[in-house]
């Protein structure tokens, strides 16, 4: 390498905000595309976790309530008609059907069980949806966020190969820049995609051990109204 390339290499700035000015437009659009998907996972992932951790702790205070021996029509009257979370809306759809389930004899309406059932299951489902809301977002950013930062560092290859033709050199100088900046492309696509397929997971994760903690109590419950019907 001769005195004056390395003169010229050592004066560019490889700085990440010097790649991002000297990049062309496409690029610049890619990562600032990658930097707000990035930014967005991120506000997810916090939000997701506050969400399961409170939801983790309402669950919890409602089994110590649904097990302490209180009758279960007075713990229906304190839960009201507004039922705040999730462990409470499942109890309250099947303790509202057995209600609606009582005939003026004080006996109970045919296949009672079946639509006691069916409306705690109801009740999940919505909770399911709840919980998996915008998790799609961090599956999506994590399968294509490194393709969307490759397709950056491809545009910007072809763009550094153009500059070569232009210059008619294949110095450092005249390489180096343009393949900098393309590849800072990719290091944003995973550096977006990473994090959300990992968090994806384990919010996945969470989300259905919720879920399946609901689920058990509802087959719990209904064991228990099997039983008053059975009576």
């Amino acid at each position: 390498m001769d005195t004056q390339t390395l003169a010229m290499a050592q004066e560019l700035d490889f700085s990440l905000i010097a790649l991002f000015l000297r990049a062309t437009f496409v690029v610049k659009l890619v990562m600032l595309m990658l930097i707000a998907a990035s930014f967005w996972s991120w506000s997810i992932i916090v939000q997701k976790h506050i969400q399961f951790r409170k939801t983790r702790a309402d669950s919890a205070r409602f089994d110590e309530a649904f097990w302490s021996g209180e009758p279960l029509d007075e713990l229906y009257e304190q839960i009201g008609n507004s039922p705040q979370t999730g462990a409470e809306r499942v109890f309250f759809a099947g303790m509202t059907e057995w209600r609606r389930s009582h005939r003026a004899d004080g006996r109970f309406l045919a296949n009672a069980q079946s639509r006691i059932d069916r409306s705690m299951d109801v009740a999940i489902a919505k909770e399911a949806e709840s919980l998996n809301s915008q998790l799609s977002i961090l599956a999506t950013t994590g399968s294509v966020g490194p393709f969307v930062g490759l397709f950056g560092t491809v545009w910007g290859i072809k763009t550094a190969f153009e500059d070569i033709a232009m210059a008619q050199s294949t110095n450092l100088a005249v390489v180096a820049p343009g393949i900098a900046e393309a590849l800072l492309a990719t290091a944003l696509g995973l550096l977006a995609a990473i994090p959300a397929v990992v968090f994806y997971n384990k919010l996945q994760a969470d989300a259905d051990h919720i879920l399946g903690g609901y689920e058990s109590f509802a087959d719990e419950f209904s064991t228990i109204l099997s039983r008053e019907l059975d009576a």
